[in-house]
């Protein structure tokens, strides 16, 4: 009988269970709304870069100034690892979802290529996505593994039939 080893049950339990930062920010299914959502990202897993919908309503514009919106990518110890980049926004394409103006409403995607903030690829885990509009803030987990690297073995086991 196969056993998993030890430190998988260990991952499991911590990714399992542990409650995500600002925990008590999501509202609870059946609630109204706040006039913008957060969408899971795809794909999910990362491999390693993903792409981040989110949708700003109607009514978030009906204030005399537009919404600012952030997006911020943190680890389980709530630090911040990443700013997404905003896709089709009229400033440019390259601009960081940090403290961003929307100008109207609708589905927006944001970009994460699945670097730190020193340009660093980021390690196998899994983090959270937090969509900050205003005072109020959603959240979503999402997984990142890292990108498959060919084994320099490869050519020495290859079956006769595959050459």
């Amino acid at each position: 009988m196969l056993r998993a080893p030890p430190v998988l049950l260990l991952l499991w339990l911590v990714c399992g269970c542990l409650s995500p930062p600002g925990a008590g920010a999501q509202g609870a299914p059946g609630t109204q709304s706040r006039g913008f959502r957060l969408e899971q990202n795809y794909p999910n897993p990362a491999n390693p870069d993903t792409y981040i919908p989110f949708i700003l309503e109607e009514s978030l514009f009906a204030g005399a100034s537009p919404p600012v919106v952030s997006i911020r990518v943190v680890n389980m110890l709530n630090q911040q690892v990443a700013i997404p980049k905003a896709v089709g926004h009229p400033r440019g394409g390259n601009v960081p979802v940090l403290n961003l103006r929307y100008t109207e409403p609708g589905r927006k995607v944001a970009y994460w290529d699945g670097r730190d903030l020193r340009g660093r690829r980021v390690p196998t885990a899994v983090y959270f996505i937090i969509l900050q509009v205003g005072d109020h803030v959603e959240y979503t987990r999402i997984s990142v593994t890292a990108p498959r690297r060919r084994s320099r073995l490869l050519p020495f086991f290859r079956r006769r039939g595959d050459e």
